[in-house]
């Protein structure tokens, strides 16, 4: 815990301080701390980031939580595991956050995680689940995103189009 000092995460990331850059997104007293420390670890690409990285994910602060999903999808297939848990979080922020970072990951064995998620209860997640959907390209998701174009949800109904327009369908 820091007692006195902001941390310096342009220094910590300069020195590749992982072990300094966690610490720092534990910094509760500045959300940009904490922001820049998530970007910095997603940067890095240290796999033991992912932890403090997931709960991170459920930070008060909604650009913590982005800056988490998105270092969480850079540091990639060790991360794939905390994310497709994240898509059940009690949150929809954090479940929005996943799912889009596993969109960006591209991993195919998200695929059926995320088409769950295009059930959710949030547009919002559904939104985002549809268009990582699109974006990994499996087969498998060809016939949910199809069932996506009745979503009650207009954004939805348009992400799940674009989704499918990848596939040619």
């Amino acid at each position: 815990m820091w007692l006195f000092a902001r941390p310096d995460v342009e220094k910590l990331k300069a020195k590749h301080d992982v072990t300094g850059l966690i610490k720092a997104l534990d910094y509760k007293r500045d959300v940009l701390v904490r922001s820049s420390a998530a970007d910095a670890l997603g940067k890095i690409g240290d796999p033991r980031a992912v932890e403090p990285l997931s709960t991170a994910l459920r930070d008060e602060d909604r650009d913590v939580r982005g800056c988490a999903a998105w270092a969480l999808m850079k540091i990639g297939p060790p991360a794939l595991e905390p994310l497709i848990a994240a898509l059940k979080d009690e949150d929809s922020s954090v479940r929005w956050s996943a799912a889009h970072a596993l969109g960006g990951m591209g991993d195919a064995r998200a695929v059926e995680p995320l088409i769950a998620a295009l059930k959710d209860e949030h547009s919002s997640v559904r939104f985002s689940a549809a268009g990582a959907l699109g974006e990994i390209g499996d087969a498998r998701a060809v016939e949910p995103l199809s069932g996506a174009l009745k979503d009650e949800d207009s954004s939805v109904r348009e992400a799940a189009a674009k989704a499918l327009d990848r596939f040619g369908v």
